[in-house]
């Protein structure tokens, strides 16, 4: 993970926090049926969008973006210099016996090896590239989704806890409860 990320993540939720904790604790910002509705209900809209391996696929990506190692492009030029170093040196049919950690250019690599056809190797490996581009679309997708159905539970949550205080609105006990559940909701 690139060291601005976690610069910015972590000051964006301390300034957060701290508004928060300024003005009491942070059990006030804590409300269950608020949560349960909001995050609750756009992942449950989005399961019915999706497949739920797409969703669960979006996750794991979300997790390599954030947990994995960002790919410099320098390294990727210096590994293609090492490429035509082998095969200059040991021929074709030596990059087969490379080791690759990407499946791309493990593929690639075979294809070379093999003596494949220019045309059949551009046209492989743009099959290739398209899968991968739909795959990373779904994934996006599944996201944006679920950006656009949280706004939407947050109004759905408001709603159910403003119905929830006029309904008790005789008993000033409950409208406490109930306010917070409506404005929680559309904070989350």
């Amino acid at each position: 993970m690139d060291l601005g990320t976690i610069i910015g993540i972590l000051a964006g939720n301390a300034l957060i926090l701290s508004a928060m904790l300024m003005g009491g604790t942070m059990d006030m910002f804590i409300n269950i049926p608020g949560l349960m509705i909001v995050f609750g209900g756009a992942l449950a809209a989005c399961l019915m969008a999706f497949q739920l391996k797409d969703v669960i696929a979006a996750f794991k990506a979300a997790m390599f973006v954030i947990t994995g190692d960002k790919m410099e492009p320098n390294a990727m030029v210096q590994t293609m210099c090492d490429l035509c170093t082998v095969t200059r040196k040991s021929g074709l049919v030596a990059l087969s016996k490379m080791k690759f950690e990407e499946d791309f250019l493990r593929k690639a690599a075979n294809l070379i090896a093999d003596g494949t056809k220019e045309e059949v190797i551009r046209d492989a490996l743009t099959i290739e590239i398209d899968a991968m581009k739909s795959r990373h679309a779904v994934i996006q997708d599944v996201f944006m989704k679920l950006a656009a159905y949280s706004p939407a539970f947050g109004m759905i949550g408001t709603l159910i806890g403003l119905v929830q205080m006029l309904a008790n609105l005789s008993d000033p006990a409950a409208v406490g409860p109930a306010m917070a559940v409506a404005l929680l909701t559309t904070l989350y």
